[in-house]
């Protein structure tokens, strides 16, 4: 149901027969599904996302193993290869792996993790660019005190260095900026001015060698939040797939906006 109504909200959206479109069906739809967000409540731009994907994943996951079923005489065989497999995970999955080495005994271990929307810390209050963003999530960190590893080797829970390294790109990349973090008891939201660039978006120095020969990021789309933690209101700003304009959604008011209005201090996803 979910999917019948996002099809047609894309459908309104690319016919170009209306000046606006409101995504309130489609809202009300998922809002059976995930109760959260049927409240008229502020609500978690990356939260909703992540709901999103996920549910259109596990739609299109389930047609997708039904027509392999009938092409397949195995049904085992079937279900194997396309169980996690739908057109979500192929546009926005990417694959990290963390090297996890023993501080006693110098162990290291490998382990893969998927993703698809990488939580980047914010290190400067003031000002940053995404690269710091991106040096801070990459840099090595010290697993300690709850945080320590099993070691196999030893036998015991040990300290530990971990280092993350991206080894599939996905071909849709989703940063999400950590704009609210907890401060003792409250949580606060970080206005740092994050500069980020709008088209050549290096990830070599985080990659493998073989995981982004060739590939070059583009800015595509941007979520704005601007206000406060109880007191906020999402824009975003999209770049026409086919003229390359850029376009301000703001509710019902569409712009046409120049490249130099993209890069804003209330930027909240960023979409490569």
């Amino acid at each position: 149901e979910s999917v019948t109504a996002f099809g047609c909200l894309m459908s309104d959206m690319w016919l170009g027969e209306f000046d606006c479109v409101s995504p309130e069906v489609f809202h009300s739809v998922l809002g059976k599904r995930y109760p959260t967000f049927s409240k008229r409540t502020q609500q978690d731009a990356q939260e909703f996302l992540i709901c999103v994907l996920n549910e259109l994943h596990e739609a299109l996951k389930k047609v997708r193993a039904q027509l392999k079923r009938r092409c397949v005489t195995d049904a085992k065989a079937s279900r194997g290869n396309v169980s996690e497999t739908s057109i979500i995970t192929q546009l926005f999955e990417g694959q990290l792996s963390y090297d996890i080495t023993c501080l006693e005994c110098k162990t290291t271990t490998d382990r893969p993790e998927s993703f698809t929307i990488l939580s980047l810390p914010i290190p400067s209050k003031s000002t940053c660019s995404l690269q710091d963003c991106l040096k801070c999530f990459f840099q090595q960190d010290t697993l300690t005190w709850n945080n320590q590893i099993h070691c196999s080797c030893c036998g015991t829970k040990q300290d530990a260095a971990v280092k993350a390294t991206l080894i599939k790109a996905p071909q849709i990349l989703i940063f999400h900026l950590k704009r609210f973090e907890w401060q003792g008891k409250h949580k606060r939201k970080l206005s740092t001015d994050i500069c980020y660039p709008l088209s050549n978006l290096d990830l070599s120095p985080y990659s493998s060698p073989l995981c982004c020969k060739d590939a070059e990021y583009s800015l595509c789309a941007v979520a704005n939040h601007s206000g406060f933690l109880d007191d906020g209101h999402y824009t975003a700003f999209c770049k026409h797939s086919v003229t390359k304009n850029w376009y301000s959604f703001d509710d019902a008011q569409i712009t046409k906006i120049p490249n130099s209005s993209v890069q804003t201090d209330t930027a909240y996803l960023l979409f490569y």
